[in-house]
């Protein structure tokens, strides 16, 4: 729960902050039509309340659960504390057999490319890789963990920017998970396979710069140096999402298709014009479907057979010139109403209307 609720607000901010810039004026002035103006505002209650998120990722995610997650350690600690050496001896033997394990795997994965880690045969084929990776990564995260707490013992919860670092390891880790599984649960949709490998190369690089940041910034110099050189020996293998990659997902993402529902699914969608987020759905279906007749009337421009000033002057021409019909023209007309609705800014008379009231 510390996980999602992290990274839900914060990653919900960064896409409104965004949201903010496209909209401009129109996200700063308040008014009927301001869509983003309070969501903007109410941010930072998501942000505090329930957990403040600089807590959250210092303390909880990995400070709380290191030990109560962990195989050996809750296990030593009651053992040690009810004086049961026999538990203990098992649960010591145990732990010191996980680490030399954890370290040998996240050695030889690191060398190998974790090509040759084993997946279940019923994962998609298109995604083995990234089951490789998440698991190369699950072992380095292990190792380290194990070893931050034989040597920093009590004080690594109170390293609170290691103990971040680690918790956004095991934050990506779960976050890529997810993404696999929905993957899986929807259907192995081809459409959803750029999500899928933008969502995955983001965590993956993120996972990594996290356990970079760690090992650079380890206490015990000597120690962070060995390490890095047994997580990664090769140095930094994972790039994050390319700029064609994101250009793909852009695309999918401003045209009306399935695996748009998908993502918007269980999101409230409004459809009538009057209500700002209806209206900006209609801009979006009208403004594709004038993209027609807009290259008709940019082709006959071009070839002199029409000329205008502006682009209705240019609709009328190809009008009369029989370029485009009523219809078309019609459907340019409603594309740049809605247009001019969606960019509109809320505007309001000095008195706020009460002359008129």
């Amino acid at each position: 729960s510390a996980i999602v609720k992290y990274h839900l607000t914060e990653r919900g901010r960064a896409v409104v902050n965004d949201a903010m810039d496209i909209l401009g004026g129109k996200g700063i002035c308040l008014g009927p039509n301001n869509f983003m103006g309070r969501i903007y505002q109410q941010l930072p209650i998501a942000i505090t309340v329930e957990g403040a998120n600089i807590l959250t990722r210092n303390l909880i995610v990995f400070g709380q659960g290191a030990i109560r997650c962990h195989p050996y350690v809750l296990k030593e600690m009651n053992a040690a504390r009810e004086g049961d050496l026999k538990s203990f001896d098992a649960a010591l033997f145990g732990h010191i057999r996980h680490v030399i394990s954890n370290e040998t795997r996240a050695f030889l994965m690191a060398i190998t490319g974790s090509r040759f880690v084993s997946v279940s045969p019923r994962a998609a084929p298109r995604t083995r890789r990234y089951y490789q990776h998440l698991t190369r990564i699950s072992a380095a995260l292990a190792y380290v963990a194990d070893v931050s707490m034989l040597v920093l013992g009590g004080s690594l919860k109170r390293r609170e920017r290691i103990s971040a670092r680690l918790g956004d390891v095991l934050s990506m880790l779960y976050l890529a998970s997810t993404a696999l599984k929905r993957f899986e649960d929807e259907g192995r949709q081809e459409a959803d396979l750029p999500l899928l490998h933008w969502s995955l190369q983001d965590t993956l690089a993120r996972a990594a710069e996290a356990l970079h940041g760690v090992l650079a910034n380890y206490p015990v110099r000597l120690i962070g140096a060995f390490l890095r050189l047994v997580t990664f020996p090769l140095g930094r293998r994972f790039a994050p999402p390319s700029d064609a990659l994101g250009h793909e997902i852009a695309r999918l993402l401003i045209a009306p298709s399935a695996a748009r529902d998908r993502l918007c699914a269980g999101m409230y969608l409004p459809t009538p014009e009057s209500e700002p987020l209806g209206c900006l759905e209609a801009a979006l279906e009208a403004t594709i479907k004038a993209e027609a007749v807009e290259a008709k009337i940019r082709a006959a421009h071009k070839s002199g057979a029409i000329r205008g000033r502006g682009p209705e002057e240019l609709a009328e021409a190809a009008l009369a010139a029989r370029v485009i019909g009523a219809e078309e023209l019609a459907l340019l007309k409603r594309a740049a109403q809605l247009r001019d609705n969606v960019i509109r800014v809320d505007d309001f008379p000095q008195d706020l209307g009460l002359s008129e009231a």
